[in-house]
């Protein structure tokens, strides 16, 4: 049982250490919505989120008002707007993405998630339709996300949908230039995509889980970068397994706190409680940052060796301690390294101590993958497409998951800067050491076949 004493004490130790409820996500099943009229389509779904959602704003707040602990984002994961496709055109899928965008904003929640496709074996009409559709539905939207599964460890790699969704990407940030391509950071690219994720831009509802479902994402990077602080103020001799124990009693603590809002919300509207998802996802606030962590533990200079090792440490430490406090732990619960979110991360980038190809080595043990990293506008397709191929057999050969959310600048070159505001934080536009040279293998296309550790029957 949650003894709401001993989780309120906890929130009174962490008030002023950045400890928030990331966020607050309400996944929604839209597949009863299906049919051959788009338009009544889109009033089923808006009518939909209407009731399920319409109170959620309001009972966040209220227990914001109540414990004094801020839910930063409400958010909603629909089931994958493929599905709502088939049989559709790209003009349709359109259609669709504005009804969600509609329906969001009249609930007042921040984004919604689940404009998705899971394309891993093959492709679906519908599937083919809403990838198409991207470049229109990102820069014509503005809460819609997307995400696309292209590999799994059971089914392998798409490399066709990678081409694709490769190709997409591109005309995804030229639509969105006067935005400096941030129609791409609405996009994410998986390999084992969790269904149960309330992290935005990934989020959706996956075909396995409730109707409805309440599942919540706390994020405390500050927490435990204090509490190593303090360990090593204390003694500054502590060795990497007490810094480890250390983050594992903090994530306990964290995960704990998370779990209370998570099951009042889901009450309070009347539908189950999923999962807390415990990932330290940095802001660009300072304090508020994972690199500082592995700048606290030692690594002085991110990117030098080492680094990865801090990063798996970490990981595994955050998951050990969440793991312990809830038997409702899921999504991706560990550590992010979103670079334009991180300030320390950014600035490593900026300094040329962190490479694209070092984040590579350390998305083999982070929670996610490559995420919100700039690259030049005129980078090629056959590029990224190596890039999200790379990543993705990480993830399918470490049964892990891992994405790619990179953003191709309109016009803009290695070394500039690039400002997005707000939680998406700023960054340099970085590139791969080698950008060419894979261009024949990518465009082999086909499919990479799952590796033998697949083979678990």
């Amino acid at each position: 049982m949650l003894r709401k004493s001993d989780i309120l004490s906890t929130v009174r130790m962490l008030q002023e250490e950045n400890l928030d409820v990331r966020t607050v996500t309400l996944g929604i099943n839209l597949n009863e919505c299906a049919g051959r009229d788009m338009k009544q389509v889109a009033a089923a779904i808006q009518a939909k989120i209407r009731i399920k959602a319409g109170s959620l704003v309001r009972i966040c707040d209220q227990l914001t008002a109540r414990y004094g602990l801020t839910i930063v984002n409400k958010r909603l994961a629909v089931s994958p707007a493929s599905i709502l496709l088939e049989g559709h055109t790209t003009a349709d899928a359109l259609v669709l993405a504005r009804a969600l965008d509609e329906a969001a904003a009249e609930v007042h929640v921040d984004l919604i998630g689940g404009f998705t496709a899971l394309v891993q074996k093959g492709m679906t009409s519908g599937e083919r339709v809403l990838i198409e559709s991207l470049p229109a539905v990102l820069s014509k939207t503005r809460r819609v996300c997307s995400s696309i599964n292209v590999a799994t460890t059971k089914a392998g790699m798409n490399v066709d949908a990678i081409r694709l969704v490769s190709q997409t990407l591109l005309r995804i940030a030229k639509a969105t230039k006067a935005q400096k391509g941030f129609g791409a950071a609405k996009l994410v690219v998986f390999s084992n995509i969790p269904e149960d994720n309330p992290f935005m831009a990934g989020a959706f509802l996956g075909s396995g889980e409730p109707e409805c479902v309440i599942n919540v994402g706390v994020s405390g990077p500050g927490v435990v970068k204090r509490a190593v602080e303090r360990l090593l103020k204390a003694d500054p001799e502590a060795t990497l397994d007490e810094i480890a124990e250390e983050v594992k009693h903090t994530a306990f603590r964290v995960t704990r706190t998370g779990e209370l809002i998570g099951r009042e919300v889901a009450e309070r509207i009347g539908v189950p409680f999923g999962v807390v998802d415990l990932s330290l996802a940095p802001t660009p606030r300072i304090g508020d940052s994972v690199g500082e962590i592995y700048q606290t533990m030692g690594i002085r200079k991110l990117g030098a060796p080492g680094t990865t090792a801090a990063v798996a440490l970490l990981n595994d430490a955050v998951k050990k301690g969440g793991a312990f406090a809830s038997s409702s732990v899921g999504g991706l619960s560990g550590a992010f390294i979103p670079v334009m979110e991180d300030r320390a991360l950014a600035q490593a980038i900026s300094d040329g101590t962190l490479t694209l190809e070092k984040l590579e080595a350390m998305t083999a043990v982070c929670s996610v993958g490559l995420d919100m990293i700039l690259l030049p506008g005129d980078t090629a397709a056959e590029t990224i497409a190596g890039i999200i191929m790379d990543e993705a057999a990480i993830g399918m050969t470490n049964r892990k998951t891992t994405g790619v959310r990179v953003i191709p600048v309109p016009g803009k070159k290695v070394g500039d800067t690039v400002d997005f505001g707000g939680l998406f934080g700023s960054g340099t536009v970085t590139n791969v050491n080698c950008p060419d040279g894979a261009a024949e293998f990518v465009n082999r296309g086909g499919h990479i076949p799952a590796p033998v550790q697949s083979l678990t029957n």
